[in-house]
C-alpha cells in the first residue's frame, strides 16, 4: 500500500481527526495529476460519500475535504450531494475484491444534476477499485458524460507498489 510518511499522513487524516492535512494532501494529488485533470476538464467534483451512520461516527468525510481542495485548484464546483451512499456497507477492510464488489452493489445513487457532465470523482485511498467503480457506475447511470477518478493513494496491484496521487 502507500508507504512511509504518506501512509502515516493518510491514517492521521482519515482516522485521527487531522483535518488540517486536507490542503497539503489535496495539493499533492493536484501536483501529481493536475495536468491530466485539467485535460479532462471536470465540470463537477464529487467525493466518494460515506453512509450517514459512518459520517456521524467520524464527523467528516475525508474524501470530500480532498475534493474541495482539488475543486479550488481546478476552478470547478464541488457537489457534496450529487452522489449518496444509500446502503450501509460496513467496513470493507477485511473483504476480498469479489466480496467488496458484491457488498457495494446498489450502494450508491447519483442525482440527475450530473447528467451530461464530466465528473471528477475523488477518494482518499483506492484499494481494490470496487468502491470507485460502483460510484462511477451510479454517476454514469444517472447520465454523467464521463467520470475520472483521482485518489491520494492506491494500494499495490499484485505486488506492484504504487504510491502518491493517481488518476485511476
Amino acid at each position: 500500500m502507500h508507504e512511509g510518511g504518506l501512509r502515516e499522513a493518510v491514517h492521521r487524516f482519515k482516522f485521527g481527526g487531522r483535518l488540517d492535512l486536507d490542503r497539503p494532501l489535496g495539493q499533492l494529488i493536484h501536483q501529481r495529476v493536475g495536468g491530466r485533470l485539467r485535460a479532462f476538464a471536470p465540470e463537477m467534483v464529487v467525493a466518494v460519500p460515506l453512509h450517514p451512520r459512518r459520517l456521524r461516527e467520524r464527523t467528516y468525510n475525508q474524501a470530500l475535504l480532498l475534493a474541495r481542495v482539488l475543486a479550488r485548484e481546478l476552478d470547478a464546483p464541488v457537489r457534496a450531494r450529487a452522489l449518496a451512499r444509500v446502503r450501509d456497507t460496513g467496513s470493507q477492510q477485511r473483504l476480498s475484491r469479489d466480496e467488496r464488489r458484491r457488498n457495494l452493489r446498489q450502494a450508491f445513487v447519483a442525482d440527475a444534476l450530473v447528467a451530461g457532465r464530466r465528473i471528477l470523482l475523488v477518494d482518499d485511498v483506492v484499494t481494490t477499485g470496487a468502491t470507485v467503480a460502483e460510484c462511477a457506475r451510479a454517476l454514469l447511470d444517472a447520465g454523467a458524460a464521463s467520470v475520472a477518478v483521482a485518489a491520494l493513494a492506491r494500494a499495490p496491484r499484485q505486488g506492484r507498489g504504487t504510491s502518491g496521487a493517481n488518476l485511476a
